[in-house]
């Protein structure tokens, strides 16, 4: 063989051995779209007072559903944004880390950590899921394709609640860019609406991207 065939053969074999030593997957949700992407969908969504809350019920977006096998969305996303994650036969995580993008903590049980719906259901229903049938609202509230359910500390979801990005953003300021994208991203999917100050802040955001 050539030198240059042996150079070439070298290059190949350390490709290979990169693809080989790679991570298997990214412990986040699916990337979203692109700040410009996402100025362009937030300018397409439908400005409009926020609904009511009248008739909302957690119930009414039933979740976690059986994704595959024993295991359901939340166990799901368990294993997509964690780390080294076990699990046993009933799909529980027996062992795994969990770094929070929302406020740069680590975990190491499972029960210190919640997913996060980045478009809240409450958010939701009064911006355009009230009127969705009960099987639209399930597939809304288990996205797996999206990026809108993301594992994070217990006690910062709870401290967002059902708040929008008018009300609430994450701890990190950081990630305030990602978080908007993701969140305008879903919206635009769903064709839900925003309000005036809700829209106001996601653009403040966006154009700091």
């Amino acid at each position: 063989m050539s030198r240059g065939g042996l150079a070439a053969a070298a290059a190949a074999l350390a490709a290979a051995a990169g693809l080989l030593t790679a991570p298997a997957a990214q412990a986040a949700p699916p990337t979203p779209v692109a700040a410009s992407t996402a100025r362009t969908y937030l300018s397409e969504l439908t400005v409009k007072t926020e609904g009511s809350t009248s008739g909302y019920s957690r119930d009414k977006f039933p979740h976690w559903i059986t994704q595959s096998g024993t295991c359901d969305t939340r166990e799901v996303v368990l294993k997509r944004d964690g780390t080294g994650v076990t699990t046993d036969s009933a799909c529980a995580p027996t062992a795994g880390s969990w770094h929070s993008a929302y406020d740069g903590a680590t975990w190491t049980a499972a029960s210190d950590v919640d997913i996060d719906h980045v478009v809240p259901l409450a958010e939701a229903w009064q911006s355009g899921a009230s009127s969705w049938t009960t099987a639209q609202r399930q597939a809304f509230a288990n996205d797996l394709t999206r990026p809108q359910l993301i594992a994070v500390t217990d006690n910062v979801n709870e401290s967002k609640g059902d708040r929008d990005p008018a009300e609430w953003l994450p701890p990190t300021a950081s990630y305030h860019c990602t978080y908007a994208r993701m969140y305008v991203q879903v919206k635009h999917y769903y064709d839900l609406s925003v309000d005036s100050a809700e829209k106001t802040a996601l653009q403040g955001i966006l154009n700091g991207c």
